[in-house]
């Protein structure tokens, strides 16, 4: 990992230290993209970035979860699971939109199968743009993410 990523996930630690007094569960949701983006979050967990030392954790629950990080325009096909993965997630939860098609529809906005970004569907506390984002944006994106959740508590 080059220095500038290692310094964000030093200032990463430190953040999720301070708000949650223990580690930042993630639950990632597809609501239809390409996998792009997932093979990018699947990137903060190899030998080279290894986020989980951060404090950073991917679930496999909602129920586990502090943050929705979804990724892909939201099709009407997963609308229903990604509303019932939100629902799932106990309050107070933070929401990431990642990726140009999280934020806009990106390549698909506008077509009858999609309702464009998670926007138009859940209330967004930061965005990550990037098609896909590397791994560095998506954990400035997460501190972005913190510092709205610091602000609004």
């Amino acid at each position: 990992m080059d220095e500038a990523t290692e310094r964000l996930g030093e200032e990463l630690k430190a953040r999720i230290r301070r708000t949650f007094g223990r580690s930042l569960s993630i639950r990632e949701v597809d609501a239809g993209s390409c996998n792009g983006c997932e093979v990018e979050v699947n990137a903060l967990t190899n030998a080279v970035h290894d986020i989980e030392r951060f404090g950073l954790h991917i679930v496999a629950s909602p129920r586990h979860a502090d943050m929705l990080l979804v990724t892909g325009p939201v099709t009407r096909g997963m609308l229903p699971a990604l509303m019932q993965t939100y629902k799932a997630t106990p309050a107070p939860k933070m929401v990431v939109a990642m990726g140009s098609c999280a934020i806009s529809g990106g390549i698909f906005r506008g077509t009858y199968a999609t309702l464009d970004g998670v926007d138009k569907v859940l209330p967004v506390d930061a965005y990550i743009p990037g098609c896909p984002p590397r791994p560095q944006a998506i954990i400035q994106g997460i501190l972005l993410a913190l510092d709205r959740w610091e602000s609004k508590a």
